[in-house]
């Protein structure tokens, strides 16, 4: 039963992906408020307006949509709502909301070059194909206004965003001061780590991004914040944020260490890499396995562990 607590409804919604569910929510204040839609499924439509109905709400009551990021799962059922419905979240998610035929280009490109250099072989190249399949579950509608770092949004005078990037870069968590809870999307999950993802270089820069230091920095920057519960993207919520913070923290460096094991007995390609790592899941999850990937090498790098050979493909080597 859905039900209202301390101004939050919870709603739970099927996606079609790995992930299994997904979280929204609703918000009472100034406007009735959203966070986050779902995937563009009927079946999540259908389950979203079913239970806003136990609240006696239809979605032509909801005045707004705020979002954490812009993953298919989280974003998807906007298309199911009118066009006037305003729609509020960090810049980074209008690429991706909203994507332009030369973006997805850019895309492309720059997927096929990573993936060459990680010396991804022919016959996987169809991950391309699989991440493009991902945006059918995705929209095709623009921000109406921008949120970033302390910022509060429209009709929510109580909530403050909080810029966490990593598992996207256009991820956000918004914090309420006067009890401790946050809204965290995808940044923290009770059952798993969220994948760091990887995506090309943003706006102005030419470097990409490096999601999963970035990953690490958004959650250790919620331990300087009283925290007392979040509302998480899949799953329950979490209660011991610093507890689960650090455990994270460290089981990502043994993830990393045990890579760069690897590497002191024999120079390594991503993928050959990534084969060891996800040995039963790469073929199926291939995009994610290699971004988590990508993500400790980073991390292995930035601490001074190892070294890339810039041949083709690249090859890895520890120090």
């Amino acid at each position: 039963m859905t039900e209202w607590k301390d101004g939050i409804a919870k709603i739970t919604l099927p996606t079609p992906f790995p992930v299994g569910d997904v979280n929204v929510y609703l918000l009472k204040g100034e406007r009735l408020t959203l966070v986050d839609a779902g995937p563009k499924t009927e079946a999540a439509w259908e389950s979203l307006t079913a239970q806003l109905r136990e609240l006696n709400l239809r979605p032509e009551d909801i005045d707004q949509v705020i979002l954490t990021h812009d993953h298919p799962d989280h974003t998807g059922l906007l298309d199911f709502f009118s066009d006037t419905l305003e729609v509020y979240g960090h810049p980074l998610n209008e690429r991706w909301i909203h994507p332009t035929e030369n973006f997805l280009q850019e895309c492309s490109h720059f997927f096929k070059s990573l993936f060459h250099k990680s010396g991804l072989p022919l016959e996987f190249m169809n991950v391309l194909e699989n991440h493009k399949n991902m945006l059918k579950y995705s929209c095709n509608r623009s921000l109406t206004g921008t949120l970033t770092e302390g910022m509060r949004p429209p009709g929510l005078s109580e909530w403050r965003v909080l810029e966490t990037p990593g598992h996207a870069q256009s991820q956000v968590a918004y914090y309420r001061e006067k009890d401790g809870i946050m809204l965290g999307g995808d940044l923290i999950l009770a059952h798993i780590s969220p994948n760091p993802l990887l995506e090309p270089p943003v706006p102005g820069e030419s470097m990409r991004p490096k999601p999963q230091q970035q990953h690490n920095h958004s959650m250790q920057k919620l331990l300087s914040y009283p925290i007392q519960m979040v509302y998480t993207g899949h799953g329950k919520e979490v209660f011991q944020l610093e507890e689960l913070v650090k455990q994270r923290l460290v089981s990502q460096h043994d993830r990393a260490m045990k890579v760069n094991k690897w590497l002191k007995e024999s120079e390594l390609t991503v993928f050959e890499i990534c084969q060891r790592l996800f040995p039963s899941v790469y073929k199926r999850e291939l995009f994610l396995t290699l971004s988590e990937t990508i993500g400790q090498l980073d991390y292995l790098s930035s601490i001074g562990e190892i070294i890339s050979r810039d041949t083709q493909p690249m090859l890895f080597l520890a120090k």
